[in-house]
């Protein structure tokens, strides 16, 4: 069996930057394993299977080298452009996932595409800051006195660290053992550094399952950072501010966010550009 695929570059501006995805658009019947054989296979941060699609909306399963995730940012927004752009559905659409109906816009003229994710939550403060400075790579005193540590989930819970300044940001290092334990203990997906800057916001992701350890762009945990900031009236929040993160890795990203308050709740809008820079088929 031939099933084909695509590949995408997401939050960037240009062709081989961003965050890389593997996009399988055609409701093929494979089964979970399979699915994950493929992830595995193709070896990027995320791989997306469409199961379903028409109209305005399609439904996705998303799953990284090692398990299944419920919800994800640059896969939602490179699977929703590939599907728009190839004409299998409208935007904007509704798309279906594990943590629910993520509402998305994708513009073909300017390569780019934005969603709306779901209200924030917010976790306790955390304050075990001698692990996060261990599982980080920094000191205590790296470590923003003024801002809390805590999870923000907006599908997914990164927890969120602020640091003192960029060159903290910088010679953040990841400690594999501590950041296990730190994530297990803060009940996060994984660990989310940033410092304002004149430009914005510099963020790195580290994840202990990654095969580098560290995210391109993270547009789960940028959204989450969003209604951080928001709350906490940081980096000019509530409005809008530029999150670029993957320059450690080599992939520059340039994640734009927007917090808007919905009830009680922080709803973030998260959008960048899209490239698609290859297709194949994987034969099974």
């Amino acid at each position: 069996m031939e099933v084909p695929f695509r590949l995408v570059d997401v939050f960037t501006p240009r062709p081989f930057g961003g965050n890389q995805l593997c996009v399988v658009p055609d409701p093929v019947e494979l089964d979970t394993a399979t699915m994950q054989t493929i992830a595995a296979e193709i070896g990027f941060a995320e791989t997306t299977f469409v199961t379903r699609f028409g109209g305005d909306r399609y439904a996705m399963r998303i799953f990284t080298p090692g398990h299944e995730m419920p919800f994800a940012g640059h896969p939602t927004l490179g699977t929703a452009f590939v599907m728009v752009s190839e004409g299998r559905v409208t935007s904007p659409l509704v798309q279906e996932v594990t943590a629910g109906e993520i509402d998305v816009e994708v513009d073909l003229d300017t390569s780019s595409a934005r969603m709306v994710q779901l209200p924030a939550e917010f976790g306790p403060a955390f304050g075990e800051r001698e692990l996060v400075a261990r599982a980080i790579g920094v000191t205590v005193d790296d470590l923003s006195p003024d801002l809390p540590i805590q999870t923000v989930s907006t599908g997914l819970p990164p927890l969120i660290v602020p640091l003192r300044d960029l060159e903290a940001v910088r010679r953040a290092a990841r400690d594999q053992a501590a950041l296990r334990k730190l994530v297990a203990a803060a009940g996060a997906e994984d660990v989310y550094l940033f410092a304002t800057t004149s430009e914005g916001v510099t963020a790195r992701m580290f994840d202990a399952e990654l095969p580098t350890g560290e995210d391109s762009a993270t547009g789960s945990a940028a959204g989450a950072l969003g209604a951080y900031l928001a709350e906490h009236g940081v980096a000019g929040m509530p409005g809008s501010v530029l999150i670029r993160q993957g320059v450690q890795v080599g992939r520059p990203s340039e994640l734009h966010v927007e917090a808007v308050r919905e009830g009680e709740a922080w709803r973030p809008r998260v959008g960048g550009g899209v490239r698609v820079v290859g297709r194949g088929e994987f034969t099974l």
